[in-house]
């Protein structure tokens, strides 16, 4: 219950998900790409 935040007359609990679609794909820069952005999502729900 301690992730549940609260004020005088609400509750909530915040939880994200992320979906991301190039619009254009080019393999050498999606692969790239793909890999920096897995880091930088993995290491902001590390800290979350």
């Amino acid at each position: 219950m301690k992730d549940i935040k609260s004020l005088s007359h609400t509750k909530w609990e915040c939880k994200y998900h992320l979906t991301w679609i190039p619009k254009y794909r080019k393999k050498e820069i999606y692969g790239d790409l793909r890999t920096h952005l897995g880091e930088v999502f993995r290491e902001l729900a590390r800290r979350a």
